[in-house]
């Protein structure tokens, strides 16, 4: 992408005293032309740049404006390039691997050493996750309407947004948008996305704001949940909370207090320790799960023919 392109370009130009038109042509794989286009649209955003003809010339970055390049440590680039390998396990592509090569070449004074930090942001759904990530970001780039189904609680339905960004948030990618359904910017999740389409159809670009993705503003937390967990549980429960979330009693149970925004998800997540919790708060829970339970016992035959 264009904008990837002029970062890895000033990078290069940060790290080599000077470089020609044609060495970034074929380091970038696009015509001279599009490289002196970039240059003058980093001349535009105010980088300093120098250009000088004939035998010796070059590109350079004023020597003034090169010294701050000492800012950027071995250790910040091995974790900007780590950042860059990440987004690799959702491309479906190596395309930042490739990028990530070309900035570190010349570079070999600021990256040393073994990579240390390995970041993999693909899930199960990577087969689907890949392709949808990369048809929001044409459609993003191209500023054309995302058409798709959505799969929500409430229902399923078609939508069509204007998309603006990818979000990770919560383990979860999401792209957030203007939906025309909703008249509203929307935030949805990829995995309830399918038949994921970019249109053909332009849309002037609002002023999005950049999404607001505090939990707590999204999902107000006003369940509040009180159960004690077998001690054998005690490793699931630091896992998610981390250690010191409980309160031992002195029959051995773990006590967990916590705040929840959802009484759906909580009814599942709870169901997932089977009788390794006592649900004390709230009695909506309990008499959900007591219900499920008979459910469950109904369809497996638990009371059938006298059996209890």
């Amino acid at each position: 992408m264009k904008i990837d392109r002029l970062i890895g370009i000033l990078s290069v130009l940060l790290q080599e005293e000077k470089v020609t038109a044609p060495e970034l042509a074929e380091r970038f794989e696009v015509s001279r032309r599009t490289i002196n286009r970039d240059i003058d649209e980093l001349l535009y955003a105010g980088i300093p740049i120098r250009t000088c003809q004939g035998v010796g010339g070059g590109i350079s970055i004023a020597e003034g404006y090169k010294v701050d390049r000492t800012i950027l440590t071995s250790k910040d680039m091995q974790m900007i390039l780590a950042g860059l390998r990440s987004l690799d396990s959702v491309s479906g592509s190596s395309y930042y691997g490739q990028l990530m090569e070309k900035i570190q070449a010349g570079s070999s004074e600021l990256i040393t050493g073994r990579d240390s930090i390995l970041i993999d942001l693909s899930s199960w759904y990577k087969d689907t996750l890949a392709p949808k990530i990369s048809t929001i970001q044409d459609a993003i780039e191209n500023r054309h309407l995302l058409e798709f189904y959505y799969y929500a609680p409430s229902g399923e339905s078609k939508r069509s947004i204007e998309p603006y960004y990818i979000v990770f948030k919560w383990t979860s990618w999401y792209v957030y948008g203007w939906c025309r359904k909703r008249k509203d910017y929307r935030l949805f999740k990829l995995n309830r996305m399918d038949k994921v389409k970019e249109t053909d159809k332009d849309f002037p670009c609002r002023n999005a704001p950049v999404p607001d993705l505090s939990s707590e503003l999204k999902f107000p937390r006003n369940i509040i949940l009180k159960a004690l967990f077998e001690p054998d549980m005690k490793w699931r429960l630091v896992e998610e909370f981390g250690p010191g979330c409980y309160e031992e009693q002195d029959d051995g149970r773990l006590l967990l207090i916590r705040d929840y925004a959802d009484m759906d998800n909580l009814t599942m997540w709870m169901l997932t320790f089977g009788d390794k919790v006592e649900v004390l708060e709230p009695e909506e829970l309990r008499d959900n799960l007591k219900t499920m339970a008979e459910s469950m016992i109904k369809m497996y035959g638990g009371y059938e023919n006298g059996r209890n």
